[in-house]
């Protein structure tokens, strides 16, 4: 006998269906076997209370820190931070200890996935070996073992040579290559953006043109080898334009940023304060308006966490001593809400750079929208009032965040993966 769920009185709001009246979804085996006025005999009702309902969140770029310290944020903290900020499915980076970088590190993370987390963790393989950016990776191997894609985190390529090669390989599994970066030759030992904030602070600043030439070559090798190629990260109003001209080359190109880049500037690390912090480092104003009209107008396809979870006693030290990272997976989606939706940018909008466009890339074909038969990984949120955002109440062990005491909307209630419950009562 089939069990079914039934979620009743929400605005069910997605890329592919979006209702103004008040309407139920029914979850089987779950599955989403229905959508509209429904009146079946249910295992489990839950009362949206006119509320909205979304497609999980799926995050292309979330890195767990699973090193073997207990103050780090592990799977199964990081799942559950997931699911506290609607985020239903995760890509992982490969730089984890140990490495993703053959088929018996990918057997191992598969099988912790399968016991330890509440949502759905998807591992990137490291396209090179000790994620060192030299020698590649046994990547036709791990693809067979259950990667999602191929990624240069923790050690961006310096050599030209060998991401073309990358790029022509990965053709034959036509999976996504993730690869971004900046120029070590310009940017290594810098985390801050350099500009008048830098030389106030007496700090070395990593210029943006670290950022743009590695966006231009990715985009250059991409174009040639016409594989799947994914640039993570974009800071600047440069790499938005480049982005913009390469999408009219390349209908396989796509790039992302995270909601810190368009929220935050760099004067976020006006005293020294090393929760504005991070890698690449945060821009200018003019850097957050180009990446906010990116968005709307679909240059950037992806909106990710970038949630880096540095512990907190590597960031209460010297700023130049200091780690970079973010904890961010529990406020991505509140804060791109609040900074983005608008009379002309809408929450299903919202839905498709943080859902939809993710699951395309990456190949979930029944994620990402919700639609009868695809799988019921669902969110519940309100996006009517306001609350202020608390580092301390985190699940994620890295209390803190550059967003400490702002007020925002698009609070989380209830996330179900697989139509269960993982987060909300």
């Amino acid at each position: 006998m089939k069990s079914r769920t039934l979620i009743k009185n929400c605005h069910i709001v997605s890329p592919e269906c979006d209702f103004d009246v008040l309407n139920s979804l029914l979850i089987s085996d779950g599955k989403i076997e229905a959508i509209g006025d429904i009146n079946v005999l249910c295992d489990t009702v839950y009362d949206g209370d006119s509320c909205c309902l979304i497609p999980g969140l799926i995050d292309m770029n979330c890195k767990i820190c699973e090193d073997g310290y207990e103050s780090r944020d592990n799977l199964k903290i990081v799942s559950a931070t997931a699911a506290a900020g609607g985020f239903t499915t995760l890509a992982i980076t490969p730089n984890t200890q140990p490495v993703i970088d053959n088929k018996t590190v990918v057997d191992y993370v598969i099988q912790r996935i399968k016991s330890e987390s509440s949502v759905n963790i998807y591992p990137y393989g490291s396209i090179t070996k000790g994620c060192k950016g030299k020698d590649i990776a046994e990547i036709g191997k791990m693809l067979s073992k259950g990667i999602i894609g191929i990624s240069d985190h923790g050690g961006m390529i310096d050599n030209a040579s060998l991401l073309r090669d990358v790029l022509m390989y990965s053709k034959m599994f036509d999976v996504p290559v993730i690869s971004g970066g900046l120029d070590d030759s310009l940017a290594e030992g810098k985390a801050v953006n350099e500009g008048i904030i830098a030389t106030r602070l007496g700090l070395s600043g990593s210029p943006r043109e670290a950022e743009e030439i590695i966006v231009s070559r990715n985009m250059i090798l991409g174009k040639y080898s016409g594989a799947k190629l994914h640039l993570p990260v974009i800071t600047t109003e440069f790499s938005v334009a480049l982005v913009n001209e390469g999408k009219k080359h390349n209908s396989r190109l796509s790039a992302g940023t995270f909601p810190h880049y368009f929220t935050l500037t760099e004067e976020e690390i006006l005293g020294y304060n090393t929760f504005g912090k991070v890698n690449p480092p945060l821009r200018t104003k003019k850097d957050t308006e180009a990446l906010k009209q990116g968005i709307y107008s679909g240059v950037i396809d992806v909106i990710a966490s970038g949630h880096t979870p540095a512990s907190i006693d590597r960031k209460l030290v010297e700023f130049d001593l200091a780690a970079c990272g973010i904890s961010s997976l529990e406020t991505a989606f509140p804060v791109s809400f609040s900074a983005l939706c608008n009379d002309k940018f809408s929450l299903s909008d919202l839905c498709r750079v943080m859902s939809k466009r993710p699951a395309e890339i990456l190949g979930l074909d029944k994620k990402g929208v919700i639609k009868k038969g695809n799988d019921a990984d669902l969110v519940i949120c309100d996006i009517n009032n306001d609350f202020e955002i608390k580092g301390s109440e985190f699940i994620s062990k890295a209390k803190y965040t550059p967003y400490e005491g702002k007020r925002v909307k698009g609070k989380v209630l209830k996330t179900f993966v697989g139509g269960k419950v993982v987060f909300g009562t």
